[in-house]
């Protein structure tokens, strides 16, 4: 059993012991309190992060915007509040086992290991783990052999990186860090060869990186992620008024907007995401 498969034990042990009562529903918790809690990291960007004003924004923090407002309009609730409750990719999943919230608005992937402690809504974004280097780096990934390469701590590109390089008998130091501002930074310095993390949140660093001449993105996917919205398992209702938000934002137009205002204006959509938004669509 890999770390994170430990984590994640321990996690949902906790949460079968502070998860409040199976009868109540978040709908009715939502309908009492006119509060949505959403879930958060403040430094994963381009989804979600803190902006040095302090407010909550990025791509899942706007989808989730929406999503409270349309939730708002279903419950016929006039002032429907969002309180933000900042997590970390180690511990964001507990927020939702141990209720503290009820929504993860993030750059958080779906997989199976992770339903099986958590729901996740019809899928929101996708993206795929590649890995950024300095313009006089290696860019093939078996001439990181010998190098080291950084990570940021409890991630499913901390796994899935772990798992490349093995399969491709690629032996590198994978170094671990907290945040993602400090594995860019080891980059630039030198102290790592290469960096592995999600494209667009990669991309969106470089772009507003001050030595964004210096670092380029090397070509290789080493997987597909389906990213969703992370919610507590089980309660069907909550989900499905999720899922009804999606498909009307989606339908809509909506989320062309929202991405327009996070990647900008000249960004849209590309084929693929289009593609996955249309599927996503749920007929009423």
């Amino acid at each position: 059993m890999n770390r994170t498969s430990k984590w994640l034990v321990v996690a949902a042990l906790a949460g079968a012991i502070l998860a409040p009562p199976a009868w109540a529903g978040t709908l009715d918790d939502i309908r009492q309190s006119k509060t949505l809690r959403v879930a958060y990291r403040e430094e994963a960007q381009p989804f979600a992060y803190k902006t040095p004003a302090g407010q909550p924004a990025g791509f899942m923090i706007e989808l989730c915007q929406a999503v409270a407002k349309d939730l708002a309009r279903q419950l016929k609730i006039a002032d429907l509040k969002i309180t933000y409750v900042p997590e970390t990719s180690v511990n964001r999943l507990a927020a939702i086992l141990q209720n503290k919230a009820d929504l993860i608005c993030d750059s958080l992937t779906q997989t199976i290991e992770r339903r099986q402690i958590v729901d996740f809504s019809v899928p929101t974004f996708i993206d795929g783990a590649t890995f950024a280097i300095r313009n006089d780096g290696p860019q093939d990934i078996a001439l990181l052999a010998g190098k080291k390469v950084a990570v940021v701590d409890g991630t499913l590109t901390e796994q899935v990186t772990r798992g490349s390089l093995a399969a491709l008998h690629v032996k590198a130091e994978i170094v671990p860090y907290k945040t993602f501002d400090e594995a860019m930074t080891a980059l630039e310095k030198g102290d790592v060869s290469a960096y592995f993390a999600g494209r667009a949140m990669l991309s969106s660093m470089i772009k507003g990186h001050p030595a964004a001449a210096r670092i380029l993105l090397a070509g290789t996917f080493l997987t597909i992620e389906p990213f969703a919205l992370a919610m507590r398992r089980g309660d069907g209702d909550f989900r499905l008024a999720v899922d009804r938000a999606l498909s009307h934002i989606y339908r809509s137009g909506e989320i062309t907007r929202i991405f327009v205002n996070t990647f900008g204006d000249k960004e849209r959509p590309t084929p693929t995401l289009q593609a996955l938004y249309m599927i996503a669509t749920l007929p009423e």
